[in-house]
């Protein structure tokens, strides 16, 4: 099966999307009968003090969030990956994959994405040394583009870049075998692709990405 992690509602979708017209219902009743359903864990509640309260932006490059994600290669060879995505379309601007990202090529990465898009207004990042270090300070005094630390412990705060990291886990990352660095970097290129191409986007009433950024702006689909 191409997509084994989609629900039924997803599934429905990319059947639209093809011409075939179903009833949601009958989606989901052979969703069931073949099995497909993913079972997922459930996470612990935890209980959690007051969150900080984050402003929701309302246009592209008005903020962005950056993470990183770790993962391996055959042999056992430890990867990381760093993801960048736009918190208003949901887009994945960059996904860099190497052994060992330091602050010099997070300014890399970052000074390329603006070139092809734009300079946002803020990244949301996390305390990590990458972040916290001199260079990606010194960028971001050079570029203007303020940097909005979460408090220490609290990934809530960086919602919408856990939630990608999450679904990069999920559909890609423990979905393939990665034979080397460089298959990995073409594997997740390839979803990175995919997600902003083709995956419906349940908060973006089931556009991918990039259809809502093109809607966003008035431009076709």
């Amino acid at each position: 099966m191409k997509r084994p992690r989609f629900g039924y509602r997803r599934l429905q979708v990319l059947l639209e999307r093809e011409g075939l017209r179903a009833n949601h219902k009958r989606v989901y009743r052979l969703y069931r009968e073949e099995h497909l359903m993913v079972r997922r864990k459930r996470r612990k509640r935890l209980v959690r003090g007051v969150r900080k309260a984050v402003w929701a932006p309302q246009r592209r490059n008005q903020r962005w969030s950056m993470d990183f994600v770790s993962d391996w290669v055959a042999g056992g060879r430890a990867i990381r990956a760093l993801t960048l995505v736009d918190e208003f379309t949901r887009e994945c601007l960059a996904i860099e994959v190497d052994t060992s990202l330091g602050g010099m090529r997070v300014r890399r990465v970052l000074e390329q994405v603006i070139g092809e898009r734009g300079r946002p207004q803020a990244i949301v990042v996390d305390n990590g040394p990458e972040f916290r270090g001199r260079l990606l300070a010194g960028w971001s005094e050079e570029r203007q583009v303020r940097l909005e630390f979460i408090e220490p412990g609290k990934p809530s705060q960086n919602a919408f870049i856990e939630s990608f990291n999450g679904r990069l886990r999920e559909e890609c990352l423990n979905a393939n075998w990665f034979l080397s660095l460089g298959d990995a970097r073409r594997k997740i290129a390839a979803w990175r692709k995919d997600y902003n191409e083709e995956r419906p986007h349940s908060s973006l009433g089931y556009l991918a990405p990039q259809q809502f950024a093109q809607a966003a702006e008035g431009l076709p689909t």
